[in-house]
């Protein structure tokens, strides 16, 4: 049952944060696909960050990279499922939950990033890298997957929230 105190459309205005977080996302994959070529690195800070330009047929960490293709399709609806039951639950906010509302609104943004390249392009592009030296790399990533892990983060600190008041600790 939609929240009352949440108005018509909940918190549904966040989803303009989304929107930015998409055309961010779409726009720096954009600019460093023309700028780099496949592997090529640029050091930014010595042994420590480097842009990039990796793709990735998997998930996260390249999970499943090596499949023959399905996993694409995969990988698509279930972005696509939890895009959809992000947008119901933003829906369903009260005013007073904007910690939770921009969690969202982060995690929706970077879940279509991702998709929109998955779908067009078979493949996500990656661009940030960060290492030590040349002895330890994390996997490459970008701006959706930045996206992704800060509301993820924020959702994981808001079922902190204090139980006593009934009032989240971040809002």
């Amino acid at each position: 049952m939609p929240n009352p105190a949440a108005g018509r459309f909940g918190r549904l205005g966040w989803l303009w944060l989304s929107l930015l977080v998409l055309v961010l996302d779409q726009a720096s994959k954009f600019y460093f696909e023309g700028a780099l070529s496949l592997y090529q690195q640029i050091v930014v800070i010595p042994d420590y960050f480097s842009w990039t330009l990796a793709y990735n047929t998997g998930a996260a960490f390249s999970f499943l990279a090596d499949s023959s293709g399905w996993q694409r399709w995969l990988f698509a609806l279930i972005a696509l499922v939890v895009s959809g039951v992000l947008v119901v639950w933003l829906k369903r906010l009260g005013r007073n939950e904007t910690w939770l509302a921009v969690a969202l609104a982060l995690v929706l943004g970077g879940a279509l990033g991702n998709l929109y390249d998955r779908i067009v392009l078979g493949h996500v592009v990656d661009f940030i890298l960060v290492h030590w030296q040349n002895r330890w790399y994390f996997p490459a990533f970008n701006l959706a997957d930045s996206a992704i892990t800060v509301g993820a983060v924020m959702l994981a600190l808001d079922m902190f929230k204090s139980k006593k008041s009934g009032e989240p600790v971040h809002d």
